[in-house]
């Protein structure tokens, strides 16, 4: 009787082993998760470039999904309803504070909306319809 325990063991083993072996095949070979990072990382860069050209500040420090600072605060990067948006924060030099962001694309990845929280720049937001500056 010890044997046929053994034996159901043994197969029971090998069977958990190769289920386990094949779904952890089928996670690593999937395409979707490495194309959806791809694009997520597009956009992230998109957001950076379009950060700089919407605020027309020169040498921003930019902290966003690519280049997380956790001390600084969380950001994000995920789908919308209608698009993509990109959060995080940036500031114009050493001596500034960091300032929070979230920008808003549409599916075809055009800039809809900067929300900045930036005193300096809420008269300016006044008469930029892409730019929203909250105190």
């Amino acid at each position: 009787m010890p044997t046929n325990h053994r034996i159901g063991r043994l197969v029971f083993g090998f069977g958990v082993g190769f289920v386990v072996a094949f779904i952890a095949f089928k996670w690593i070979t999937n395409p979707a998760p490495r194309a959806e990072r791809q694009l997520e990382e597009s956009i992230v860069m998109l957001a950076r470039q379009q950060l700089a050209d919407t605020l027309s500040l020169d040498g921003i420090e930019i902290v966003d999904p690519l280049a997380p600072d956790r001390k600084i605060g969380k950001s994000y990067v995920y789908r919308a309803t209608s698009g993509w948006e990109v959060s995080g924060y940036y500031r114009r030099g050493k001596d500034d504070r960091w300032h929070p962001f979230l920008m808003s694309f549409d599916e075809s990845s055009a800039l809809r909306k900067v929300k900045i929280g930036d005193a300096a720049l809420i008269e300016r937001a006044k008469t930029d319809p892409l730019l929203e500056a909250i105190p």
